[in-house]
């Protein structure tokens, strides 16, 4: 239970404090606790900060994995749960975009944030890779790692209007861009809208 605290309080304290300014003592403030019990569980600020960004990735991944897994047998069905799964409001809203992209922007300095991000990266880039695999022969391989490397680049892109430029990116039009995408890149699977 402490452990969930001070993570959910590490997350609070990136929003409130950026990166840089969150320490040990911001987040056991966040948390209501003492900074001994900050430091009992997780010794150092960089401690704290690779589990908080592991905590969030983990929390993406059980979010597009659960998505995908219910989505059924339908490769179609498949991808774009994936690609929704990645705008849900718990995953996608302006509190948890200034978390993702302030560890995105330390990852040149902070080895461990890069191979967390890493891990989860090939973890979601193998299933949209294998799901595209499915529109496609065998012998087009190439042009499925292809189409699945563009969706993954697409719907990155997409995050980083939406933390830009809030208002002028909501998650609709995210939506409405990524489905228009594949219907000329896929236009035997995706040819009618989805509503988002």
């Amino acid at each position: 239970m402490r452990r969930r605290q001070l993570l959910d309080a590490a997350q609070r304290s990136i929003v409130r404090n950026g990166l840089a300014k969150t320490t040990l003592a911001t987040v056991a403030h966040e948390a209501g606790l003492s900074q001994g019990v900050a430091v009992f569980y997780y010794k150092s600020k960089n401690g704290l900060l690779v589990a908080a960004l592991e905590d969030l990735y983990q929390k993406y991944e059980a979010n597009w994995r659960k998505a995908v897994d219910e989505a059924g047998d339908d490769p179609k069905d498949r991808l774009w749960a994936l690609i929704e799964a990645d705008f849900n409001e718990d995953i996608c809203n302006a509190e948890s975009l200034s978390i993702w992209f302030a560890f995105w922007g330390e990852q040149n300095f902070t080895p461990q944030y890069a191979s967390i991000t890493q891990q989860f990266d090939l973890n979601r880039g193998g299933a949209i890779r294998e799901i595209c695999r499915a529109f496609f022969p065998d012998d087009q391989a190439a042009a499925a790692e292809a189409v699945a490397d563009w969706i993954d680049t697409l719907t990155d892109g997409y995050w980083q209007r939406m933390h830009l430029f809030p208002e002028a990116s909501p998650k609709e039009t995210a939506l409405a861009g990524t489905r228009a995408f594949l219907a000329r890149i896929l236009p035997d699977h995706f040819r009618t809208e989805r509503a988002g």
